[in-house]
């Protein structure tokens, strides 16, 4: 693996690490994670095949935690047992938030209908278990902030791998949601991603890597993981014109604080 600079501490607040995509490699992430700053990994099972597998890793590793949910892409296969189980598992202490969820007019997986249908029922679990709601948005930001305005009084969570503009940074921003971002901010042309990160106040600010996904420069084409977070921290940096170790500072304490990580 290529040289990764070390800034601790970190928090990588968005990842899949307990995916298939890691395999027998994911011992051996976890440490890499480790040795670049990062100190904890948040881990997101978005499907109920994946749930048990996300809680097993953080249960075995005090460095993980983790966020479970029914990725919008899905919301055709909720349930009453998919209500359910997922209210009973997140009443587990190693679960800090719920998502992700949300809405994907991207690929459209389900109708708009059915996912603004379920992204409401994640944010009213939010509010009852007093958890973050983790939002995913993929060409859907206007109407998410709509639903979050209408329907998401009482909670508070974070805008996962952002990629909208400056002014839904600020409507984001005012509904009390922090906004995290991902290594597209690295890409030589993600200009709207940087002027976006440039709008979210420090003290709402949060960092991941969304791995597998999105991996940042210069490892572009490879498979993402934790420890790249390091990478993405030094171009949020840049961008907010702070010393380093202040953007991980405040990344990581944000963090915490969201997802009542002691």
């Amino acid at each position: 693996m290529a040289c990764v600079q070390s800034i601790p501490p970190l928090i990588d607040t968005h990842c899949h690490i307990s995916s298939q995509a890691f395999g027998d490699d994911q011992a051996a992430a976890l440490t890499r994670a480790s040795e670049a700053g990062v100190e904890l990994v948040i881990d997101v099972g978005t499907e109920p095949e994946d749930w048990d597998r996300s809680l097993e890793l953080a249960r075995a590793n005090s460095a993980v935690r983790c966020v479970l949910g029914l990725h919008p892409n899905s919301a055709a296969r909720w349930s009453d047992w998919v209500d359910d189980s997922l209210r009973h598992l997140l009443k587990r202490p190693e679960v800090v938030g719920v998502g992700e969820t949300g809405l994907d007019y991207y690929r459209l997986g389900a109708s708009a209908e059915q996912q603004r249908a379920v992204f409401v029922k994640h944010l009213t679990l939010a509010r009852e278990l007093h958890l973050p709601a983790v939002i995913h948005a993929r060409d859907a930001y206007d109407d998410i902030l709509d639903v979050l305005a209408s329907e998401g009084s009482g909670t508070v969570g974070v805008m996962h791998s952002f990629m909208g503009s400056a002014e839904q940074v600020r409507r984001a921003v005012a509904l009390g949601y922090f906004v995290s971002i991902s290594g597209p901010v690295t890409y030589k042309n993600a200009h709207t991603v940087r002027e976006a990160a440039a709008a979210v106040p420090l003290h709402r600010l949060l960092i991941e890597t969304d791995s597998p996904y999105l991996p940042p420069h210069p490892h572009r084409g490879k498979r993402n993981e934790p420890a790249y977070v390091s990478l993405t921290a030094g171009a949020l940096a840049s961008v907010k014109g702070l010393p380093v170790e202040e953007l991980a500072q405040a990344t990581t304490e944000n963090a915490r604080r969201l997802f009542g990580i002691a």
